[in-house]
């Protein structure tokens, strides 16, 4: 895939986010709760990547192989409830600018942790000087924008 084409896609994702945190805020407010929001969801999800799957053919994955791997492989799945439950809580009270810039700054700080340290199954590469100004300048952009 060619670099703009992935950046460009990065920046569609990363605009999706505040949509879905929300519209998901808005799900959790009609159905009365933010827990039955996560569900509902998680559960479009499944349909939406059910049809994606049927539609481009993709194999039977080998679930033999679930057994074999890390523990922790298992975080991403508990990572997206979190995030939608946190989103549909905090969205109202934070506004989504504030919520996004928060969950944005904690998303770089695990990025170098997890690049620096190597964690998980992923290569140890240390950041530059320029990769931790440009964290930097995001966190002091945060704590400008949070605090107005």
């Amino acid at each position: 895939m060619p670099f703009f084409i992935a950046i460009a896609l990065s920046l569609l994702a990363g605009a999706a986010v505040p949509m879905q945190a929300g519209s998901n805020a808005r799900l959790g407010a009609v159905l009365g709760h933010p827990f039955w929001a996560t569900v509902i969801s998680l559960m479009v999800s499944g349909a939406a990547i059910a049809l994606v799957m049927l539609l481009v053919k993709v194999p039977r994955p080998n679930l033999g192989a679930l057994l074999g791997g890390p523990w922790w492989m298992w975080l991403g799945g508990l990572a997206g409830v979190f995030y939608i439950t946190v989103a549909l809580i905090t969205v109202p009270r934070l506004g989504a600018l504030n919520f996004i810039m928060a969950v944005v700054v904690g998303q770089l700080i695990i990025s170098l942790a997890i690049d620096y340290f190597g964690l998980l199954g992923l290569p140890k590469n240390t950041p530059s000087l320029q990769k931790l100004l440009g964290v930097s300048v995001v966190l002091a952009g945060f704590l400008i924008a949070s605090r107005g």
